[in-house]
């Protein structure tokens, strides 16, 4: 098994020195965020016809959010390859691979790169302040589409929601029962969106308190909640929704105060309910 790893790995590199993109320093990729939930046949054809794969490029999978990564690489792999006859490679980038030079030029160099669910804290932690981090983005300004679902979604943002409370019961919950002012737990995310919050398996789990919670700390941003089976593409500043559910976007609070016992409140939100083909811009 890893002499099959080191062949497909020089494989991608070899294919990495073949394809030859310079960075202009101006992201010419693509986002494509999933909400979570089954990736059905019709997503995963929007996301190869947004990736516009060529015979000769190849797909990444990251499945550091991931307890189990190799299921994950497995589940990707079963969801995507009667769509494409490309090669699809996992790289699991632990500590002692953060500075394998193979594996992050076929990084950059790669034309889809796919970000599994799981734990997005854990995908930072074995992403941020190493080579993996900047190659994504050469990956991503050269013109990788760059895709993730649930815990892949939420790494997008340079804001993550992590999903924890800071105040009072801090046990896990997939909403929040409350609406308060300092309870939102944000860390460091890939920034690849930088204006604006994104959280995923929204509607499923009724997770409005927290995209509120979301908002109020960052109130000039729009709060994105993206629902299962359903994905936002990211060209630029241009959103579109894609797939079978919806996508929430709260934003432009008005009369936000926060009151003596630390209690969110405002006058008046902007509130969209989206679905596929509909579109909307980001600052």
């Amino acid at each position: 098994m890893k002499y099959r790893l080191l062949i497909t790995i020089g494989l991608l590199f070899n294919l990495a020195h073949a394809n030859g993109q310079t960075n202009t320093g101006i992201p010419k990729g693509k986002l494509f965020i999933i909400g979570g939930g089954n990736r059905t046949e019709a997503l995963m054809k929007t996301l190869l016809q947004t990736a516009g794969l060529g015979t000769k490029d190849y797909i990444v999978v990251l499945p550091m959010s991931s307890a189990e990564p190799d299921s994950s690489y497995f589940y990707f792999t079963e969801d995507i390859k009667t769509l494409c006859g490309n090669t699809i490679a996992n790289l699991n980038f632990t500590a002692d691979k953060a500075n394998n030079h193979l594996w992050l030029d076929s990084l950059k160099n790669a034309k889809l790169i796919f970000i599994t669910g799981g734990d997005q804290i854990r995908f930072m932690k074995a992403v941020l302040h190493t080579p993996v981090y900047d190659a994504i983005h050469t990956a991503y300004n050269k013109g990788a589409t760059i895709a993730g679902t649930s815990a892949g979604a939420a790494v997008m943002t340079r804001q993550m929601l992590t999903g924890n409370e800071l105040l009072g019961d801090t046990v896990y919950h997939e909403t929040f029962k409350k609406i308060i002012s300092g309870n939102i737990d944000i860390k460091e995310g890939l920034g690849l969106v930088d204006s604006a919050i994104i959280d995923q398996h929204f509607i499923k789990r009724s997770r409005y308190n927290r995209l509120i919670s979301a908002l109020a700390k960052y109130p000039s941003y729009p709060c994105i909640g993206i629902d299962e089976s359903t994905a936002i593409i990211v060209q630029g500043k241009k959103i579109t929704v894609t797939g079978e559910g919806q996508v929430v976007v709260l934003s432009k609070p008005e009369g936000l105060v926060i009151n003596a016992n630390g209690q969110i409140k405002w006058k008046d939100v902007k509130m969209a309910i989206l679905t596929e083909g509909d579109g909307f811009d980001i600052p």
